[in-house]
């Protein structure tokens, strides 16, 4: 079988998104299905779907194309606020888009008269992230402008936490973001149907004993996929944290004496050359490398040691396991590296499906006809 590649197991997609969708219902709180990591993929966007998630989101466009050609058909918006040249395919291929500039917005509203369609714009409102958002203070006076720009329609605001600045809400956080749809109500008219309150981080707030106030949904990416806490990379209880799984083949396997790099041999370069120590390690190198992944956010099964990686390659100590030219080494991804394997062109894709039988997985391996992607 082609390496490397990543093997996708599509039934535990399905079992968490099933899990999350219906711990979260209990609370009143929707789940909206993020497929960027996989450049949404549309096997996975339906394993989603499969598990009780009623729309999808995602940051390219061209991941949506790639969705809508393959015939997903539910609701999915762009949660990257648009740039100037997308407006079009935006009107053509997403229901709604999550935005903060009012040029952008007023754009969209002239794309969408054009195509004769009505696009539901979610405003994003900067809550302690740091990244992007509309100051709280400004939300009511951007909120009136899209309520007057015919083509588009306020269909609600939004959140983000623990992407650039790391930290978890709070729950003051999600008590502003319940006050702010109030005051966008009170001031501009239109109900604010759906008011996110983020995503996998804010799992942890969205399942515990405190009130949700007007938050009822949440943008889950990592949470579905691999089962883990954005914050601590924890795995959820309850989750699969094995979906995804990534194959490389041994490319050398031999005894190398463990060495440092201390020495240096041209000062006025900043060289080092080696400068061995005692003792031999069995030192294997894989045909996968940064270009492929992100090689530090690999996990490797028992007996095998990371050492580290460039453009192609990447070193593990293989003493306590050894391999074998041509063997193949599978490896655990966190988020980081899960997205890179993803959009990486020399990473085959093939997706197979565990069969849920009483709520439990049955692993029935790669099933034909398999799909390389």
């Amino acid at each position: 079988m082609t390496a490397p590649r990543v093997e996708i197991d599509l039934g535990k997609i399905t079992q968490n998104a099933r899990c999350l969708v219906r711990r979260l219902s209990a609370r009143g709180i929707s789940v909206t299905g993020v497929t960027k990591a996989v450049c949404g993929h549309p096997d996975v966007a339906k394993a989603m779907l499969d598990g009780g998630i009623a729309d999808l989101a995602d940051a390219r466009v061209s991941n949506v194309i790639r969705m809508r050609a393959a015939g997903v058909t539910c609701s999915i918006s762009i949660i990257r606020a648009p740039m100037v040249h997308e407006t079009k395919d935006v009107i053509n291929c997403c229901d709604a888009s999550y935005n903060t500039e009012t040029d952008m917005i007023l754009r969209l509203g002239s794309a969408a008269r054009d195509q004769g369609a009505l696009h539901n714009v979610i405003l994003r409102v900067e809550i302690g992230d740091l990244r992007d958002g509309i100051m709280p203070e400004d939300l009511n006076d951007i909120a009136s402008q899209v309520v007057a720009t015919p083509g588009v329609a306020l269909r609600g605001i939004a959140a983000d936490f623990a992407s650039l600045g790391g930290a978890p809400p709070k729950s003051g956080d999600m008590a502003l973001l319940s006050r702010l749809a109030d005051q966008v109500e009170g001031e501009c008219g239109p109900y604010v149907a759906l008011v996110s309150g983020g995503g996998s981080a804010n799992l942890a707030w969205a399942l515990g004993e405190g009130t949700t106030g007007r938050i009822n949904n949440l943008r889950l990416g990592e949470a579905i996929l691999l089962g883990t806490n954005p914050v601590s990379g924890q795995p959820i209880d309850g989750l699969h944290t094995d979906a995804f799984a990534l194959f490389a083949e041994v490319i050398e396997a031999r005894l190398k004496p463990v060495a440092m790099l201390t020495r240096p041999s041209a000062p006025e370069y900043g060289k080092l050359e080696l400068v061995s120590k005692c003792g031999q390690r069995n030192r294997s190198i894989l045909a996968v490398g940064q270009l492929d992944t992100d090689a530090s956010g690999l996990t490797f099964t028992a007996g095998i040691e990371f050492i580290g990686a460039t453009s192609d390659h990447t070193a593990v100590d293989t003493t306590d396991s050894p391999v074998s030219v041509g063997s193949e080494i599978k490896m655990g991804m966190n988020y980081s590296a899960l997205m890179r394997a993803m959009s990486a062109p020399d990473v085959a894709k093939i997706v197979h499906r565990s069969l849920p039988v009483n709520g439990m997985v049955t692993d029935r391996g790669p099933q034909r006809p398999l799909r390389l992607v």
